[in-house]
């Protein structure tokens, strides 16, 4: 039986052999899935913690935040992801509950994220703006380490390139709806076994967050007003996913239409938030105009 490489990068002479999804525990399967996640949660509240305290704040707060934040954040990424993709439920509503296979939209769990900040700093008496740019850099970490879920998972990849990052998943292991007529007339054969090559999603942006969280903590000490680091994660990571998102051959789509949701969220979220920006820093400068 010919078996192949799981997954190749051919450009960069990198073959994977028998990349598995999960692992046996005593009986019991584990995602590799769920296993990044929980270790993007981890890291980035770690990182959360050391950003606190390097600006002064009370990092035990931001434990507090954590426990709810997580959880909620989950939540929301899991009920985006069926509200948009409810055709994959419908017939089973009770597999909206599985979460080893993957099926979480970072989107949900951002906008369920604001929302338990927003609360969060309104019980306890703290500065929305300053929460959310502390945490911020928590869930780009998390956003980093957890896109390569995807990775293992076979999924959230883009159509066809032969660019230097092209990567090679075998056919086999990949779910045919996520398999465009564009892959399947660029099918690659190596040895008998049968490959996608695609864009590595994922990897693209996994880097772009990387640069985008290395700027933000280098400006961290720089920044101007309290939100502006989150509203440079908004412009950057707007702008990034836009671009990924287009690539893409597992869309989410508005209901109706052929717009991928996420796409048209992320162009929004950057435009808002670059006008926020520019807004900011005109009253800045009109105000050191104005003292000096």
């Amino acid at each position: 039986m010919l078996l192949g490489a799981s997954i190749r990068f051919p450009k960069l002479g990198i073959e994977i052999e028998n990349l598995g999804t999960g692992i046996d525990f005593f009986g019991i399967q584990i995602a590799y899935y769920g296993i990044i996640i929980a270790i993007g949660m981890l890291v980035g509240y770690l990182l959360v913690e050391w950003q606190a305290k390097r600006t002064g704040q009370n990092k035990e707060m931001y434990l507090d935040f954590a426990l709810y934040a997580i959880v909620i954040s989950v939540i929301g990424a899991r009920l985006y992801y069926v509200v948009f993709a409810f055709e994959e439920f419908k017939d089973n509503l009770w597999s909206v509950f599985n979460l080893r296979g993957g099926g979480l939209a970072i989107y949900g769990g951002i906008i369920a994220g604001v929302l338990t900040a927003v609360v969060f700093a309104k019980v306890k008496k703290v500065s929305f703006a300053l929460l959310a740019d502390t945490s911020c850099v928590g869930l780009l970490i998390g956003q980093i380490i957890g896109r390569w879920g995807n990775f293992f998972n076979r999924e959230a990849f883009g159509g066809y390139s032969d660019g230097l990052l092209a990567m090679q998943i075998k056919k086999a292991e990949v779910a045919t709806s996520n398999i465009s007529a564009d892959l399947m007339n660029h099918l690659v054969v190596v040895d008998g076994v049968e490959y996608i090559q695609v864009h590595p999603t994922f990897l693209y942006e996994s880097l772009w967050n990387l640069a985008l969280l290395i700027f933000i903590l280098l400006y961290t000490n720089h920044k101007k007003f309290n939100g502006e680091l989150t509203l440079i994660y908004a412009l950057g990571y707007g702008i990034g996913r836009a671009w990924i998102e287009s690539l893409r051959t597992d869309q989410l789509l508005l209901w109706g239409t052929n717009i991928p949701v996420s796409e048209l969220l992320s162009i929004g979220v950057a435009v808002v938030a670059a006008c926020l920006l520019i807004y900011k820093h005109v009253m800045i400068y009109k105000q050191k105009k104005k003292d000096a």
